[in-house]
């Protein structure tokens, strides 16, 4: 079942990202903290804007979720007023960046790194993740039709994603979907829009 967020679902949506962060696989241990991932990639969506987050939920509790923004620019201002004082409270800001760990903190202080220049066209974006459990299943699918929809409400005219390259699997899902690749895709990090 497909349910609008609450905020009794932080913890597990929370772990979610955690065990879900490694090219969708469990990320627990691979990090300074295995709270770094979704203190950069939920908490600060279901804390800033949590009307446009979705959860999955079955016998065994929630399984998945999406959590989108619908004006990024805004979002961007929100995390570095209300969010990066937490960041910048629980994990150091290391110089080079050298190892994935140290990306993973450095994208956590950069919230500038959202405005992709496609983001007047594309203004909304989203994270998604689901456990091994429910894949397969259209879920995915699913949610990303709700958050397009609610979206669609707020009259935002695009979408956008990125994600790491190494993520096969969901990039042909993404594909499927109708997403295509903008201009300011990189081969690691490819960016992908849809209109709405």
């Amino acid at each position: 079942m497909i349910r609008p967020y609450t905020a009794a679902d932080y913890d597990a949506v929370s772990r979610i990202c955690t065990l879900t962060a490694e090219r969708g696989g469990d990320a627990t241990g691979l990090y300074v903290s295995d709270e770094l991932m979704p203190d950069i990639f939920v908490r600060p969506y279901v804390s800033l804007e949590p009307e446009l987050a979705f959860v999955v939920e079955d016998e065994q509790g929630v399984a998945g979720y999406i959590v989108g923004v619908a004006d990024t620019r805004r979002f961007v201002e929100r995390f570095t007023a209300e969010w990066l004082p937490r960041i910048e409270a629980a994990y150091e800001h290391t110089e080079p960046v050298v190892t994935k760990d140290d990306l993973i903190r450095h994208l956590g202080f950069w919230p500038e790194r959202m405005n992709i220049p496609e983001v007047d066209e594309y203004p909304a974006h989203l994270h998604i993740d689901l456990l091994p459990r429910q894949q397969g299943k259209g879920l995915g699918r699913q949610l990303i039709q709700t958050l397009m929809a609610a979206l669609r409400d707020r009259g935002v005219p695009g979408l956008h994603l990125t994600m790491d390259a190494a993520n096969t699997t969901a990039r042909a899902f993404y594909d499927q979907l109708g997403f295509t690749e903008l201009p300011s895709s990189t081969p690691d990090a490819p960016a992908l829009g849809m209109r709405l």
